[in-house]
């Protein structure tokens, strides 16, 4: 499994420790991100993620800023895109089984680092059922058209 990660300035900390996760699980990974606290601009950092898982060259992709909503939004805007906010372990492993999301967002400000770790930790690991949710899956995909 290949990930790429980002974050913006508010999501800096949070994604530090999660490509420690990342180390920890000896998952391969590039990291996106900026490499300092200044300001910038969140879609700016989504969208080589985003890129990136939608023309295969990741498997999936970890995206962070203070809310994780501008992430997701501007994740979501690329084809091929099924990118989930998500702040409780359940959602995490709902999303993966259910919609099959190849990026996940988070917020820094919004949850700590143990749970963003176990969050990420259940995302990445748990496979999508396909099955009566592949059909739903494919309907999704045929709105970006």
């Amino acid at each position: 499994m290949k990930i790429a990660i980002s974050s913006d300035h508010g999501g800096n900390n949070l994604r530090k420790e999660i490509v420690n996760l990342l180390n920890e699980l000896g998952i391969e990974y590039k990291d996106f991100g900026p490499q300092t606290d200044d300001s910038v601009d969140y879609p700016d950092y989504a969208q080589p993620v985003a890129e990136g898982v939608a023309s295969g060259e990741f498997d999936k992709g970890i995206l962070i800023c203070g809310t994780g909503i501008g992430m997701s939004i501007s994740a979501n805007k690329v084809k091929g895109i099924r990118c989930a906010l998500v702040h409780d372990v359940f959602s995490a492993k709902a999303t993966r089984e259910h919609n099959d999301s190849n990026v996940l967002a988070m917020g820094e400000r919004v949850i700590g680092p143990g749970l963003a770790k176990e969050i990420a930790k259940t995302w990445l690991t748990t496979d999508f059922e396909g099955g009566r949710h592949e059909n739903r899956v494919q309907k999704i995909s045929a709105l970006e058209n």
